[in-house]
């Protein structure tokens, strides 16, 4: 099948993407790799009036960093994280999560900001954003704002994005040297989305003891009895999966072992 006929624009910079966005009054859509919205056109999935191009805006591949953050621009891709290319704000493990994202091809052309403005539960930056407690900087018609991570995702492909927003990029917290993380994801083969995500944060120097549960029917999870969860606790680990929603038998067992083994692996370390 093949899209549906649109208009096209290549915007210049996020105020001229936000303009358009406005005057489309909602059927207008903004596309950045394209590697999530390209295959929901072809199956009509999403069938737009207009597609606003946002490539050509160079601050959005930008990366910068600062004494305790790094910002990350929206159209920074898979492949430059995996590369090393931008900074790491935690030693290495976004470079770990961006290399098992789909396949090199996927990697080279999707963004970090498509990915989350996109909202698939099963993707693995929603998650992994959530564990470091990523801020969420937006442009839209009445100027800049931020969001914080545990507001920025509300439901499955639904995020805090207005129709005329466009997503700036993430301010990711820095973490110190001493920081251990844990990931482990259950895909079907290799390339596939996530049926299970666990994620695990420990950073003693900066008071940080974070897990996330991912993959779920809706936003990721925040572990809310981190400690018990850390310290293996079968009954803890449980209770936060049937929390976030997995009571399936079968989707239950997945969750639980990918979070037993996100932590099994922080443990280790």
């Amino acid at each position: 099948m093949k899209a549906a006929a649109f208009s096209y624009r290549r915007a210049a910079d996020p105020g001229e993407a936000c303009a358009w966005l406005a005057a489309g009054q909602g059927l207008a859509k903004a596309v950045a790799g394209g590697q999530s919205l390209g295959p929901m056109l072809n199956l009509r999935l999403a069938q737009p009036s207009e597609l606003i191009d946002l490539w050509g805006i160079g601050a959005l591949r930008e990366a910068s960093e600062s004494g305790d953050s790094v910002f990350l621009g929206a159209l920074v891709t898979h492949a430059a994280i995996e590369d090393g290319r931008v900074p790491d704000p935690a030693g290495g493990f976004l470079q770990r999560v961006a290399a098992r994202i789909a396949h090199r091809g996927v990697r080279n052309r999707g963004t970090l900001g498509g990915s989350l403005a996109h909202a698939d539960p099963a993707a693995d930056w929603v998650s992994t954003m959530r564990l470091l407690d990523a801020t969420f900087l937006i442009h839209g018609p009445e100027g800049r704002r931020e969001v914080a991570s545990g507001e920025f995702m509300r439901a499955a492909f639904t995020t805090a994005l207005g129709d005329a927003d466009v997503l700036l990029g993430v301010r990711v917290p820095r973490f110190s040297l001493s920081a251990r993380f844990g990931w482990f994801k259950f895909c079907r083969k290799v390339g596939d989305f996530a049926e299970a995500i666990g994620g695990v944060a420990v950073d003693p120097a900066r008071g940080i003891r974070r897990a996330v549960i991912g993959a779920t029917a809706g936003a990721p999870r925040l572990v809310a009895d981190v400690a018990a969860v850390l310290a293996g606790d079968p009954a803890a680990i449980e209770a936060e999966v049937l929390a976030a929603g997995c009571d399936d038998p079968c989707e239950f067992q997945l969750h639980a072992a990918a979070l037993r083994r996100a932590v099994a692996e922080v443990s280790a370390g």
